[in-house]
């Protein structure tokens, strides 16, 4: 590329004053250019946002479920050997052993199903992080044979309890007596309350003493042990080792097979949004074809004129496509810095829309998660602008190659 190339191109895209041709054509590169940004502002932003929802579904969920469950087929009767096979895998840094039932909760006259999750409070910490999403009271509070709860916040709103409030459990499994099967109910008083920001927990899930539970449910094992491992994105391959090392009648999940359906979904929006915005892009580039066409048409005594003072194909290639990816360039750069800082503060924007217009985009009743997260990777970014670029340059070929082919004496015949 020589000097006069890029003056040449340089010039063609800014438009002579009092031109109306030109600035017409000036115009549709501005509208191409408008529009790169934009596709490219939004792709940086949606895929920030997706980045943001995955990464806060897989800290709510594991906040309160674990990297992998050993269950019981149907009870552990040795959870203590089965946390020290576990914990001899150099994966494995923790392991709790949990039971976990259904059961009517009633207080006054509310009732509510929920999952009933028997836990030891020394332990449960270090497999999942719920403690650190308490509201009030503490895990700690839950001591054996005191029968203590510990409700979802959206649970315990529901039922109208708070600490020190009495719930009565009535589990599935019935008495029998001379009377018939009853129900078999339990009283718990109220010791904490949590709410992980997952409304399927914080409405669906309360949490008793390990000992408790057992006896509640009348079990001689445990259902199950939970495990945590030093990398959670390796569950699936520790998953595979224990199911070949330990020897006893378990199932062993990770939470990427227990919680399959939430990531996937995640991931197929993700791709999905990633082609509907690249059209955006796409469409964009398409205006500049037709600007550039035009430029052509409209330029063909000045091409015919570089022509015959010795410029070559190539020159007049060259000239068109720096016209084209100047464009493209512009575009990309006002749509990466724009997209970086909407990315960066979607958390301040979508309040502050919310708050001018009067309304919530996520309802918690609804959406697992109620605020848009953000979490921006350099990969999009640079995927994002490698694209458009792409685009935009490979808009540029056909109305080059059309300028090159123009025969100098069929311009200038009639000039």
């Amino acid at each position: 590329m020589t000097p006069y190339e890029l003056a040449v191109g340089l010039r063609y895209t800014r438009a002579r004053r009092g031109s109306g041709r030109n600035s017409f054509i000036s115009f549709i590169a501005f509208v191409s250019m408008a529009g790169i940004a934009l596709g490219v502002a939004a792709l940086i932003v949606v895929l920030s946002v997706m980045n943001g929802f995955q990464e806060e579904l897989r800290n709510r969920i594991l906040s309160v479920a674990s990297h992998i469950e050993v269950r019981g087929l149907p009870v552990l009767k040795d959870d203590a050997a089965v946390a020290k096979a576990a914990l001899a895998n150099p994966h494995v840094r923790a392991a709790a052993p949990y039971v976990l039932g259904q059961a009517m909760l009633s207080a006054g006259d509310v009732n509510r199903g929920a999952l009933v999750r028997g836990i030891d409070p020394a332990r449960e910490d270090t497999v999942a992080d719920i403690g650190r999403h308490m509201r009030a009271g503490s895990l700690a509070d839950l001591k054996p044979g005191a029968f203590g709860i510990v409700l979802g916040g959206e649970l315990a709103r529901a039922l109208g309890v708070g600490l020190g409030d009495t719930v009565v459990v009535i589990t599935p499994q019935g008495t029998l007596t001379p009377a018939g099967t009853l129900p078999r109910l339990k009283s718990f008083h109220v010791v904490g309350v949590f709410e992980v920001g997952m409304f399927e927990f914080d409405s669906g899930l309360a949490l008793i003493d390990l000992e408790d539970a057992r006896k509640l449910y009348r079990l001689d094992g445990v259902s199950g042990v939970r495990l945590k491992l030093d990398d959670l994105f390796a569950a699936p391959a520790v998953a595979r080792e224990l199911a070949g090392t330990l020897r006893i009648d378990a199932e062993i999940r990770d939470w990427t097979r227990s919680h399959a359906n939430f990531f996937r979904a995640v991931a197929i929006e993700k791709r999905v949004m990633f082609i509907i915005l690249t059209l955006i892009v796409a469409v964009a580039a398409f205006n500049i074809v037709s600007a550039q066409v035009m430029t052509v048409t409209d330029k063909q005594a000045d091409i015919a004129i570089l022509r015959t003072l010795g410029a070559s194909p190539a020159s007049i290639t060259a000239i068109f496509m720096i016209q084209g990816a100047l464009i493209g360039m512009l575009g990309t750069l006002i749509g990466v810095v724009g997209g970086v800082l909407l990315a960066l503060n979607v958390g301040i924007v979508v309040p502050a829309i919310e708050r001018s217009l009067g309304i919530q985009f996520l309802d918690k009743t609804v959406y697992y998660i109620s605020e848009l997260p953000s979490d921006l990777q350099r990969g999009d970014v640079v995927t994002v602008a490698m694209i458009a670029l792409a685009l935009a340059l490979a808009a540029t070929v056909y109305p080059a190659w059309r300028a090159a082919k123009v025969n100098p004496a069929e311009a200038l015949r009639y000039e």
